[in-house]
């Protein structure tokens, strides 16, 4: 008896002419037509995913949203179903049907999911529980929320409420360590992590989570499709939407292999409407057909990569559960008006002890003497020596960090205290063309940068901390500081130039942290927590007794971080 699936999905009559067989191979996952070519062939043209060489054979890849496909092929050339497969169709019949109806439903009206009590430590917004429905319902699809609405949070939650291990996660090198850190915070210690490293494979320890970033795809482009992983998460999915390289190749493959994949992007299009079809490719294989199809019919023609109607695109995404997206305007009632996230970020070790070095000759005049003006001196130079190490050392990384903001369309305020930092953003971000207010500006380059940031010639302005008093700057949507000061007021007036009379946007700060160097001694002076939404004390201007309390605590913490560097160099010699 037929419930109440769309007509593709009825059953197929039993007493009627059959045309061919349907077999399910297992090594390739994909349900095979061997029958008469006017079968073969018709399924062939309708359906571009359809895979199949030679004379009277088509191919099936075996997922939900396919096999409505190939059911609604058998209503009109029905199949004679090989007896040891004829369990495995009804099942994947019936969880076809299953995901049509839920599919439907959630076009009507979007579902709502939670994570089961007690898998997941933390509390989803309510637009991110519909984030987690939609993920639940489709299993192939991206999520392309605008940057700073928790995909990883999200995407996390997935993993808390399916279980659906071993998982394994591909994202860009530097956001390897924030990734950890996530898992650890939402999902608990208990979860094994492994880091795959290198190029060349090896044999995998036992864990539930896998990390992987795409510059090493192509060494193990053989060997993970083996490995039998569950769900596979693509961060920053737009690095996959260029084809024809071995980490593209490496990624569909791997894709392949998996039941669940999810691809994490703000800005899955750069250039051309074209390279969406390249990354849902890789989610759901052919699902937009082959690109010859896909650039004559969606495009200006074959091989075009301009979509001709790309609203239309979008709502076909979003009709057939592939893509959910949301701006930051249709959620910013439950946003709070600013937010704070600390993200730890990579940096440069070798760069770090190499400008570490000349701390030895300053440790020598410590140990020499013990006037306590003179040591609190000496603690101050070696503590600032040590904080320009810990900026210049990461500052590739932050600027890398930045720069994807900015193409995800957010106006970024970069903060920073060192002039060697400050050069390192030049440098790094100089085809952002961003707007410097360091205090080596003139007043007039000063009111340049000032203006072609508000006026949107610029959408990106670096400032130092300590010079960003007195600058109106709400047209910023973040702000990013990459380096730290000891002073928490500091960096609420720092945030304070965004988040100003004006500002109509839920603004975001990041915190970006390096491992190891005076971030760590610094976040915790500050009451920041890696990788967590937090209130920074210093929303208020400190009483004089306050000002008195912290400048006491940094004094000792600047000791403390001054002792550190002192074990440091000795192991080191």
């Amino acid at each position: 008896m037929n419930r109440d699936y769309p007509p593709f999905l009825r059953d197929v009559p039993a007493d009627a002419m059959t045309y061919g067989t349907l077999s399910y191979n297992r090594k390739s996952r994909c349900w095979t037509i061997k029958g008469e070519p006017c079968v073969t062939e018709l399924a062939k043209r309708l359906f571009p995913g359809c895979d199949g060489r030679g004379r009277g054979v088509a191919r099936f890849t075996a997922h939900r949203r396919i096999i409505g496909d190939l059911n609604w092929l058998m209503l009109r050339y029905p199949l004679i179903i090989k007896e040891s497969d004829r369990a495995r169709w009804e099942q994947s019949l019936e969880e076809a049907r299953d995901y049509a109806a839920r599919r439907e439903a959630a076009l009507r009206s979007p579902i709502v999911a939670e994570p089961p009590e007690g898998t997941f430590g933390g509390e989803l917004l309510p637009f991110q529980k519909i984030g987690l429905g939609f993920l639940m319902t489709s299993r192939r699809c991206l999520l392309a929320d605008e940057m700073g609405l928790g995909k990883t949070v999200q995407a996390l939650a997935f993993l808390a409420t399916t279980a659906a291990y071993p998982a394994i996660l591909v994202v860009p090198p530097h956001l390897i360590r924030n990734w950890i850190r996530e898992i650890e915070r939402f999902l608990g210690a208990d979860i094994r992590v492994h880091v795959i490293k290198g190029l060349t494979p090896y044999l995998l320890p036992e864990a539930d989570i896998y990390i992987t970033h795409y510059l090493l795809l192509r060494g193990w482009k053989d060997v993970l499709p083996e490995c039998g992983f569950r769900t596979v998460i693509f961060d920053e999915a737009q690095e996959l939407r260029h084809n024809g390289t071995n980490k593209y190749s490496a990624a569909s493959l791997l894709a392949g292999a998996c039941e669940n994949v999810i691809g994490l992007s703000g800005t899955p299009i750069y250039n051309q409407g074209g390279e969406i079809w390249n990354v849902i490719n890789i989610i759901d294989f052919h699902c937009l057909g082959d690109w010859e199809s896909f650039s004559r019919e969606w495009c200006y023609g074959y091989n075009s990569a301009i979509v001709a109607k790309p609203e239309l695109l979008g709502e076909h995404l979003r009709r057939e559960g592939l893509m959910l997206r949301r701006m930051k305007n249709e959620v910013l009632t439950e946003l709070s008006p600013k937010r704070r996230l600390v993200q730890e970020i990579d940096w440069d070790d070798t760069v770090y002890r190499a400008l570490m070095r000349p701390v030895a000759e300053n440790l020598k005049l410590l140990r020499a003497t013990d006037d306590p003006a003179r040591r609190a001196i000496i603690e101050d130079a070696i503590c600032g020596q040590q904080r320009q190490a810990t900026g210049v050392a990461k500052a590739p990384f932050v600027a890398a960090f930045v720069r994807a903001l900015v193409e995800a369309g957010e106006k970024v305020l970069l903060m920073g205290h060192h002039h060697a930092v400050m050069d390192v953003y030049k440098r790094e971000l100089k085809s952002l063309r961003p707007g410097f207010i360091t205090g080596r500006e003139t007043e007039a380059k000063k009111d340049e940068a000032l203006r072609n940031f508000m006026e949107g010639r610029t959408d990106l302005v670096c400032i130092s901390l300590r010079s960003a008093c007195g600058l109106s700057l709400q047209r910023a949507t973040g702000v990013g500081c990459g380096e730290l000061d000891w002073s928490p007021a500091v960096h609420s007036q720092a945030e304070d130039r965004a988040h100003r009379i004006g500002q109509k946007d839920s603004l975001l700060c990041y915190y970006l942290v390096s491992p190891k160097g005076s971030d760590r001694e610094m976040q915790d002076a500050l009451g920041l927590k890696v990788s967590q939404f937090v209130a920074l004390m210093g929303d208020a201007t400190p009483t004089p007794e306050e000002s008195f309390m912290l400048q006491s605590e940094a004094r000792e913490r600047i000791r403390k971080l001054v002792s550190e560097i002192e074990i440091e160099q000795t192991f080191q010699n």
